[in-house]
C-alpha cells in the first residue's frame, strides 16, 4: 500500500493518483449518461431544460467540493504533523457540518427554484422549459446533502490511503444510475422525471456508503470518532476549500450566462450544443481533477512534515505528467468531435455539425485548463486559500466573462466556444506568476544550488 509518506517517483505517484483519477472519469461518465438518454429519449426541450437548471444545482453542490479539498488539507497536514487522532476528530466535525449544510441548501434550493430558473433562461419564449426544469431540479435536490458528501469524500479517501475503495464507490453510483436511467427513462417511459430520479438514487448510494464505510472498524486512517467542536478547524477548512467553492460556484454562473446568451445568438440549437461540450469537458478535465484530489494529500502531509525535497519532487514530477495529459486530451478531443457529437444529436444533421465544429474550437482550451487547476489546488493543499481562490476565482469567473462578451463581437457564435481557451491562456499567465513569487515561502521548486547540494 502506498502512503503519505513515501517518495514518490513517477510510477508510485501515478498509482496514487490512478484510483482518483478513473473515479473522476467515471462519475463524469456517469453524469453524463442524464444527458445521452434524455436527449434520445426525452428530445430537445428536455434536453434544454437539463442544461437550464444543472448549474444551479452544481452552485450548492459545491459547498461538497469546499469541504472536501479544504478539510483533506487540513487534516492531512495534522497527519503529517503526526497528530492522528486530533486528524480523525477534525475529519469527523468536517464531515457533520458538510451534512448539516446540504441539508439546508436541498430545502432552499426547492423553495427557490421558481425565482431563479426564470432568470436562467426559463422565461419569455422558453417558458415551455420552466415546468421541465423545476420537476428534475427538485427531484435531484433532495439527494443534494449526499451528492455533497459523494464529493467530499472522493478527497478523503485519498487523505485515508483507501483510494482504490473511493473508485469502488463511485462504480457502484454510477452503475446505479445507468441502469435506473435504463429502467426509468427507456423501460418506464418516464422520461425527465426518471431521468432525475435515476440521479437522485445514485447520490444516495454514492454519499451513504462511504458513511457506513467510515462508521465501522477498519485499517483506514480516517474513521469516524467522538469530537468536539473545533471553530478554527471548520474555518480553515472553509477558507482553504474556499477556492473550490468559488470556482465550482463560477463555472456554474458562467454556465448560466452562456446558456442566457446562446438562446440570444443560437437558440435552442446552441444551448444543446453547449450542453455536449460541458459534457465532455466533464469527462476530460475529470483526469485533471482526479489528479488534484490524490495529489492535495500528498502535498498537504510533507507540508505539515516540513519535508520540502518532497514537496519539491511532487511539484516536478506533477508538471511533467500534466504537461502530457495536456496534449493528449487536446488531440482526442479534435478528433473524436464528430463521433460525440453523433452520439448524442445524430437525429439532427445541423445542431451534429455546430456541436462539432464548437468541440474542435474548444478543445484549445485543454492545453491550459490541467496546468491553472493543479495550480490552484497546490495552494488548497498549502493551506494558502487566498492565493488559491484568486486563481480559482480568475479562471472560472473573470477572465471567463470577459470572453464571453468580448469575444463574439468579433467572431458571433465562434467566440463563444474559444471564449473557455482564451480565459485558461490568461489564467495560465496569472498562474506562473503567483506560483515563482510564493516560491521563496514554500520552497516547491529546487533551486539551482539547493539541487547541486
Amino acid at each position: 500500500m502506498i502512503k503519505l509518506s513515501d517518495h514518490f517517483t513517477y510510477k508510485r505517484l501515478l498509482r496514487f493518483v490512478l484510483s482518483p483519477i478513473l473515479m473522476m472519469i467515471f462519475c463524469s461518465v456517469y453524469s453524463v449518461v442524464d444527458g445521452l438518454f434524455v436527449s434520445n429519449f426525452a428530445k430537445e426541450d428536455a434536453f434544454a431544460a437539463l442544461n437550464i437548471v444543472f448549474p444551479f444545482i452544481m452552485i450548492l453542490s459545491a459547498v461538497g467540493f469546499m469541504f472536501g479539498s479544504g478539510g483533506t488539507a487540513v487534516v492531512s497536514k495534522t497527519m503529517g504533523e503526526g497528530e492522528q487522532k486530533l486528524a480523525n476528530r477534525y475529519f469527523t466535525l468536517i464531515v457533520a457540518v458538510a451534512g448539516s449544510v446540504g441539508v439546508v441548501l436541498a430545502v432552499s434550493g426547492i423553495l427557490l427554484l421558481d425565482y431563479i430558473l426564470p432568470l436562467l433562461g426559463a422565461s419569455g419564449k422558453n417558458a415551455n422549459l420552466l415546468p421541465l426544469c423545476k420537476t428534475y431540479g427538485t427531484i435531484v435536490l433532495c439527494a443534494l446533502p449526499f451528492f455533497m458528501l459523494q464529493n467530499m469524500f472522493q478527497n478523503f479517501f485519498s487523505a485515508a490511503e483507501k483510494t482504490k475503495l473511493g473508485f469502488l464507490f463511485t462504480v457502484a453510483s454510477g452503475v446505479a444510475n445507468m441502469v435506473l436511467d435504463a429502467l426509468f427513462v427507456v423501460a418506464f417511459g418516464w422520461g425527465l422525471k426518471g431521468a432525475a430520479a435515476a440521479t437522485a438514487i445514485s447520490q444516495f448510494v454514492g454519499g451513504f456508503a462511504p458513511l457506513v464505510y467510515f462508521f465501522c472498524k477498519n485499517n483506514s486512517r480516517l474513521r469516524f470518532t467522538r469530537t468536539a467542536w473545533y471553530g478554527k478547524v471548520v474555518l480553515t477548512s472553509c477558507t482553504n476549500g474556499f477556492s473550490e467553492l468559488l470556482g465550482n460556484v463560477s463555472a456554474s454562473l458562467v454556465s448560466m450566462l452562456y446558456n442566457k446568451q446562446l438562446l440570444k445568438f443560437g437558440g435552442a440549437d446552441g444551448v444543446n450544443a453547449y450542453g455536449i461540450i460541458m459534457y465532455v469537458q466533464f469527462i476530460f478535465a475529470a483526469i485533471f481533477i482526479g489528479y488534484c484530489i490524490g495529489v492535495i494529500p500528498i502535498v498537504g502531509y510533507n507540508f505539515g512534515a516540513q519535508n520540502r525535497k518532497e514537496l519539491q519532487n511532487v511539484f516536478a514530477k506533477s508538471l511533467v505528467l500534466i504537461s502530457s495529459f495536456s496534449v493528449a486530451m487536446t488531440l482526442f478531443c479534435i478528433a473524436l468531435a464528430k463521433p460525440i457529437a453523433n452520439v448524442f444529436v445524430g437525429y439532427n444533421a445541423q445542431l451534429c455539425e455546430m456541436a462539432t465544429h464548437a468541440m474542435r474550437l474548444f478543445s484549445v482550451s485543454f492545453l491550459f485548463i490541467g496546468f491553472n487547476m493543479f495550480g490552484s489546488s497546490f495552494f488548497t493543499a498549502l493551506n494558502n486559500g487566498l492565493v488559491s481562490a484568486v486563481l480559482s476565482v480568475a479562471r472560472t469567473l473573470v477572465f471567463q466573462v470577459a470572453c464571453i462578451f468580448l469575444l463574439p463581437i468579433f467572431w458571433k457564435l465562434n467566440g463563444f466556444w474559444l471564449a473557455t481557451a482564451f480565459a485558461e491562456g490568461l489564467t495560465l499567465v496569472l498562474t506562473v506568476v503567483l506560483t515563482l513569487s510564493n516560491n521563496k515561502r514554500y520552497g516547491y521548486v529546487a533551486l539551482r544550488k539547493t539541487a547541486n547540494t
